[in-house]
């Protein structure tokens, strides 16, 4: 039935007309079956100097947490799943997975050795050939690695490939990149050294370009000739890295599109451990690459070579322009607590952890940084004494510690308690306080004027955990980033007691799915952003920019949440003023936006308004649809102080305005 049609049974059969509407509800497949409502409105913004109000440089950024794959075949771009064999344990023979061995057992023999040239990484891989020639197998034998899930190899681009090899004998082996099927080689070369040269470990460095492509690719050695050979420490980098640092450049690119202005790192409940002996530990992750022990991350179970160690972090920060806020271990885990009077050694832990981000290039530990390529101190300001770990046993005192040791020896650092600040006076000192949160879209929702009544003296709110999740969630849906919106305008209206916020968790790989949802998804070769990870484009101008009064009549909080900031853009040096509407209802809002106060006139041209929403308040992105749920912009010819507009149901509204002039935001 045409649309007219429709129309003209409106008015003679009412009853028809609506049935009929019901039908058509249900065969869209909404969530929700609801005769869609127009109600008005009038939105009222103050842009005037004296009613603004300084946002916190430092409101919006990420937080990043080894989990999911996130870092080790996740944002570190290392192709080598267990380069150094210690997956397995430290006592041989070990499981080497996900190592595989090319050729049966009468031609090649595979084990574990303690007899690596590294002391904190004694096990390696010895390699017996038993056959020679003619007896082998027409590819030879040997060895592969598939990665984590397989490689992503693009042609023409080039790969770092760094091992260290002894034999008892010389040897002949060729080092390719294949497909998953060992069918196609995409690259090789060959490694050819006399018994004398490779009777003691050897470091071997070579670069392979691809001729073709795969996202499921392996590196595998193999020869023809028999012989022992001993592998370990082997690594493949993509030459092409974040500012030649060594992260995935698609996924931190993403990153750097929020313009995050901290990094919460590395966790989690990853800084803990479910025991203490699994917990992160950062000695055992700076210096060089080969040297660094690895470790079992027995929370989200699964290991980590700590190629991304606190090294890598700081320099991500770095990279982004980020304040890094590092997450240490109180003595701490989900099952131990070390007792308060034996923590000092884990507070001198701490100290050295600042001097290797802070100290001259001459002192202890900052010559270590040095060493590494940095020579330039990290400004580390930030630091959070544990995580979640308020109410457990010993935090306080261990707590009280890590605080005094810290501020005597820098006190200008800023510590962060894990205990809750929110409502009550803390018993302990503290420049701010953790507060994590995950609930419902309408739980999240609620809770937009949460800190409405906050304390507005004391430690400052760090909401370094946020989101949506579980069946309001799914894998990352619309409903759960509208209702996340509204909470953080929430923030930056309270931005005066809350100066940093960061959604959780920031990524996963598809192939190990431990939480959802997440921001940014990923597998060898793609990533998309889930509605969630879009969501925050909408305040990625917000840190440090004026935030403008609102008013909203008739009231609609139940299912409006509006604000406004007006921000100088580092891009192209211009100010905007931004109005941002979040309608979480299923009605159609027709506002009426007056604009008061502002200094300078407004240029149509280069203002823009972008819609966020989709058919379904549970629809999802996905490698196939990557877009379903993202924002769109178009220009706004008709920008002025004087604007009708529509908040569409289910959706993010922003109303972003070029101003005239540039001062604006740096004269407030």
């Amino acid at each position: 039935m045409c649309w007219h049609q429709i129309m003209d049974y409106k008015w003679r059969y009412p009853v028809i007309f609506i049935y009929t509407l019901f039908l058509i509800c249900i065969s869209a497949n909404y969530v929700t079956c609801e005769l869609k409502e127009n109600k008005t409105a009038s939105l009222a913004v103050d842009a005037s100097v004296q009613s603004g109000r300084k946002i916190a440089d430092t409101l919006f950024g990420i937080f990043f947490e080894e989990i999911n794959h996130a870092g080790a075949g996740g944002i570190w771009a290392e192709l080598i799943n267990n380069r150094g064999f210690e997956a397995g344990g430290q006592n041989t023979p070990s499981d080497f997975t996900p190592w595989a061995i090319i050729g049966n057992e009468t031609v090649i023999s595979v084990g574990t050795e303690r007899t690596s040239l590294f002391e904190r990484n004694p096990v390696a891989l010895k390699i017996d050939i038993n056959c020679d020639g003619i007896g082998c197998p027409s590819t030879g034998v040997g060895v592969y690695n598939p990665g984590y899930w397989g490689m992503n190899i693009e042609d023409g681009k080039g790969y770092k490939m760094t091992l260290y090899v002894k034999s008892s004998d010389s040897i002949n082996m060729s080092a390719s990149l294949m497909t998953s099927d060992g069918l196609q080689k995409l690259a090789s070369t060959n490694i050819i050294a006399s018994a004398s040269s490779v009777a003691d470990w050897t470091k071997v460095q070579l670069e392979l370009v691809a001729s073709g492509s795969t996202t499921t690719g392996r590196l595998q050695f193999t020869t023809k000739k028999r012989g022992t050979v001993w592998l370990d420490q082997v690594s493949l980098m993509p030459i092409d890295t974040y500012m030649g640092h060594g992260f995935r450049k698609d996924l931190i690119s993403m990153v750097a599109a929020l313009k995050p202005r901290f990094v919460r790192f590395p966790g989690g409940c990853y800084v803990e451990g479910e025991r203490l002996w699994n917990a992160f530990r950062w000695t055992a992750s700076v210096g060089p690459w080969e040297e660094r022990p690895g470790h079992f991350g027995d929370v989200w179970n699964y290991w980590t070579d700590d190629g991304l160690g606190y090294f890598e972090f700081l320099q991500l920060a770095e990279d982004l322009g980020a304040a890094p806020v590092w997450v240490i271990n109180n003595g701490i885990s989900h099952e131990e607590s070390v007792d308060t009077a034996n923590i000092l050694p884990w507070v001198q832990d701490a100290l050295n952890s600042i001097e290797f981000a802070r100290g001259d290039a001459s002192s202890a530990w900052g010559s270590v940084r040095a060493e590494m390529g940095h020579p330039d101190p990290f400004p580390l300001k930030y630091m959070a004494i544990g995580n979640e770990d308020c109410g457990k046993k010993n935090y306080r005192g261990n707590y009280l510690k890590f605080y005094y040791a810290i501020k005597k020896e820098y006190p200008d650092m800023q510590i962060i308690t894990n205990c809750d600040g929110l409502g009550t006076t803390l018993d302990h000192p503290a420049d701010y306080y953790d507060f994590h949160t995950y609930t419902t879209a309408n739980g999240m929702y609620s809770q937009r004027d949460l800190f409405n009544s906050a304390l507005r003296s004391g430690p400052k709110a760090f909401v370094s955990e946020y989101a949506v999740w579980q069946n309001d969630a799914g894998k990352g849906s619309l409903l759960a980033s509208l209702a996340e919106a509204a909470f953080l305008i929430g923030l930056e209206k309270n931005s005066d007691v809350v100066e940093m916020a960061s959604y959780a968790p920031l990524f996963v790989n598809a192939n190990d799915r431990t939480w959802s949802p997440d921001a940014i998804v990923f597998n060898s070769a793609q990533s998309y952003g889930t509605p969630s990870y879009w969501m925050q484009h909408f305040f990625k101008d917000s840190s440090g920019a004026i935030l403008n009064p609102t008013s909203v009549q008739p009231d609609m909080s139940a299912s409006i949440a509006v604000s406004s900031v007006t921000y100088k853009n580092s891009e192209d040096n211009k100010s905007y003023l931004k109005i941002k509407i979040v309608n979480f209802g299923s009605d159609n809002v027709n506002m009426k936006i007056s604009i008061t106060g502002l200094q300078y006139s407004i240029n149509a041209l280069g203002s823009s308004k972008t819609i966020f929403t989709s058919g379904n308040v549970m629809d999802e992105n996905s490698f196939l649809t990557p877009t379903k749920v993202a924002p769109v912009q178009s220009a706004l010819a008709d920008a002025s102080t004087q604007m009708d507009v529509s908040a569409l149901p289910h959706s993010i509204m922003l109303y972003e305005l070029a101003l005239s002039q540039t001062g604006y935001a740096t004269e407030m």
